[in-house]
């Protein structure tokens, strides 16, 4: 479960509704105060809330185990989406809009929130991530992922990927293939910075700025 104690706000609790919120999702080994280094580059006004993913991991916390780099198993990574998902329900009422932002395994986890519910979010960000694979189809897809990808192509929400091109964490393979698949599925803005490693700068932050404001 995600732990409401530990979310990390950058708005005292008196004024937080009505505004729109920006759902922050860290990487494998962080925490919640990861991404709150982030928030005040982006548009002012957003509340942003940044959750502490349940499995410890290291020194920090995951959100699913790893499994292969870039191709994890997308029944674990349904598990930890179904837990935000929850607390999500548990404030969406105060906030007219909301948006997800995740780095590297939470890049993962917000363009899999975005599978679950296309309707919901006002868009996602994936810094250095990746869509997780769909399992195989089955003849009845018990799991609902096709279906899923269906409905998410139907709505075609707005997505910003950002990644370098000296990346050394995700397989190329899966950024391809995150490419080609928020391509199809979404109205994706698709940004690689030559030289950044597996890492947020200074230049792709200002376009997620702008891409948040629009």
């Amino acid at each position: 479960m995600i732990d409401p104690d530990v979310v990390q706000w950058t708005v005292p609790e008196g004024e937080r509704a009505g505004t729109p919120l920006l759902v922050a999702l860290h990487g494998v080994g962080s925490n919640e105060h990861d991404l709150l280094g982030l928030a005040p580059a982006l548009p002012s006004g957003w509340t942003t809330a940044s959750l502490r993913a349940p499995l410890p991991w290291g020194p920090g916390y995951a959100w699913y185990p790893l499994g292969t780099p870039g191709s994890p198993d997308s029944g674990l990574v349904d598990v930890a989406a179904a837990e935000v998902l929850a607390w999500v329900d548990g404030v969406a009422a105060d906030h007219p809009r909301i948006g997800l932002l995740g780095f590297s395994q939470g890049g993962s986890m917000a363009l899999q929130l975005l599978r679950h519910r296309p309707d919901a979010f006002a868009f996602a960000v994936s810094l250095s991530g990746f869509v997780v694979p769909a399992a195989p189809a089955t003849p009845d897809d018990r799991d609902g992922s096709h279906d899923r990808d269906a409905r998410l192509a139907a709505v075609r929400p707005r997505v910003f990927l950002g990644h370098g091109d000296a990346d050394p964490v995700i397989p190329p393979a899966a950024t391809a293939r995150t490419s080609a698949w928020a391509a199809a599925h979404t109205e994706v803005t698709d940004r690689t910075y030559p030289g950044l490693p597996h890492a947020v700068s200074a230049a792709e932050l200002e376009d997620v700025a702008r891409f948040v404001a629009a």
